[in-house]
C-alpha cells in the first residue's frame, strides 16, 4: 500500500478522491491547513465535517490547528498579511496563486516530517480554481522544502531525521476532476448529507459571490 499525503479543503472535495485511493491501493493520511477560509463558522464547519468524514474512513487526519497558541483569528490574520496588495485580484489571480503556495509549502513541510514522499492536494477538484496554478504552486513548495532543508532552515524530526538519505518529497499535480469524479464529489455529497459550500473560502471570493 502506497501512503500520500491528502491536503483537504473540505469533505465535499476530499471524499471522491479518498474513495478513489482507497480503491487503489493507496492509503491518504488527510491533512488540514486552510488559513484562507472566512469567517471562522465556515472554518469551523468545513473542518468538522472532514473530521466526520475521516472519521467513517477510518482515516488520521493532521490537524494543523493543534500548534500550541493557535486561534483562528491569528491564522487567519497571518494569511492575510500573506496576501496583501492582492485583495482585488479576480479568482484564478496572483492572490490564488499565492494562497496556494503559502499552503502547499505547509503540507510539503508535513509531509517530509511524517517521511511521506508524496502528497496532492484536493483544491485541484474544485471548478473554481486553476490546475495550471495548483502544480506551480505544489512544484515550487516541493523546490522551497529542499531548499530549506540544504541551508538548515527547516528542521526535520524523526522519522525523516533517521533516514542516511536526504528527505525524498514529491507533489503529484493530478487533476482530480478526471475519471468521473466531479460527478462522484457530487453523489457522495449528498449520500454523506454534506455541508455544500458555495464559495472558495477566502472574504474575497465570498465577496465576489455577492456581486
Amino acid at each position: 500500500m502506497q501512503n500520500i499525503l491528502l491536503h483537504c479543503c473540505c469533505a465535499p472535495c476530499s471524499s471522491a478522491i479518498v474513495e478513489w485511493m482507497l480503491a487503489h491501493d493507496t492509503v491518504p493520511t488527510l491533512y488540514f491547513y486552510n488559513p484562507n477560509i472566512y469567517p471562522e463558522k465556515e472554518y469551523v464547519i468545513r473542518k468538522t465535517e472532514l473530521m466526520r468524514f475521516a472519521a467513517m474512513q477510518g482515516l488520521r487526519v493532521i490537524d494543523d490547528d493543534t500548534q500550541p497558541g493557535w486561534n483562528w483569528q491569528t491564522c487567519h490574520a497571518g494569511w492575510l498579511r500573506a496576501v496583501e496588495g492582492m485583495e482585488n485580484e479576480p479568482e484564478r489571480g496572483a492572490r490564488c496563486l499565492q494562497c496556494f503556495k503559502l499552503r502547499l509549502l505547509r503540507a510539503a513541510e508535513t509531509a517530509v516530517r511524517e517521511g511521506i514522499h508524496t502528497f496532492t492536494t484536493t483544491l485541484a477538484s474544485s471548478r473554481w480554481k486553476s490546475l495550471q496554478q495548483i502544480t506551480e504552486a505544489g512544484e515550487w513548495a516541493v523546490a522551497e522544502v529542499l531548499r530549506r532543508i540544504d541551508d538548515g532552515t527547516l528542521q526535520i524530526i524523526p522519522p525523516a531525521a533517521q533516514l542516511d538519505e536526504k528527505p525524498c518529497i514529491t507533489f503529484d499535480a493530478r487533476n482530480w476532476r478526471k475519471g468521473g469524479l466531479q460527478q462522484r464529489r457530487n453523489e457522495l455529497l449528498k449520500q454523506y448529507g454534506f455541508y455544500n459550500q458555495l464559495y472558495c473560502g477566502c472574504e474575497f471570493s465570498f465577496r465576489q459571490l455577492d456581486n
